[in-house]
Order: structure tokens, then C-alpha cells, then sequence
């Protein structure tokens, strides 16, 4: 099971809200998730972004890979997604 740190989307048509999840890779973008991680709201001006960063950072080094977007996320956020 690869597990990787992803963006599930809510919220209505033309208004998104995004979850920060730890989901297996072979699961639907919204559906079945492990953890939730934090949220992230991209109509915010700055945009917002919540994180719990002890797990994330708990998940990173279980060997959870996050997506391109979550990664440049967490690098604004002053997270490292490698693990140490």
C-alpha cells in the first residue's frame, strides 16, 4: 500500500475546499481516507492553509509520498517533505 499526502476536494461548484489527507494511492481523490492532515482554502487572500504538522511529518517518514501541490504547500508552510 503506497500511501501519499494528497488534496481531497469539497465545497460547491466554483468555490473549493481542500482537505490534506494521508489515502492510500488506489483510492478515489475524495473517497477513503486514513487521516485527515489539515485544510487548505485557496479563496483566502493569502490563501490559507491549516496543518497538523506533527503528523505530517510523522506520515513523511512512514514513507508517505505528498503530491506536487501538497509539497510546494508544505514548503511555504516551512515543512520538509523529506524524511530525516
Amino acid at each position: 500500500m503506497a500511501v501519499k499526502i494528497r488534496l481531497a476536494r469539497h465545497g460547491a461548484k466554483k468555490r473549493p475546499f481542500y482537505r490534506i489527507v494521508a489515502a492510500d494511492g488506489q483510492c478515489p481523490r475524495d473517497g477513503k481516507f486514513l487521516e485527515m492532515l489539515g485544510t487548505y482554502n485557496p479563496l483566502r487572500e493569502p490563501a490559507e492553509v491549516k496543518l497538523n504538522t506533527e503528523r505530517v511529518s510523522y506520515w513523511i517518514n512512514q514513507g508517505a509520498l505528498p503530491t506536487d501541490t501538497v509539497k510546494s504547500l508544505l514548503k511555504n508552510q516551512g515543512i520538509s517533505s523529506c524524511p530525516s
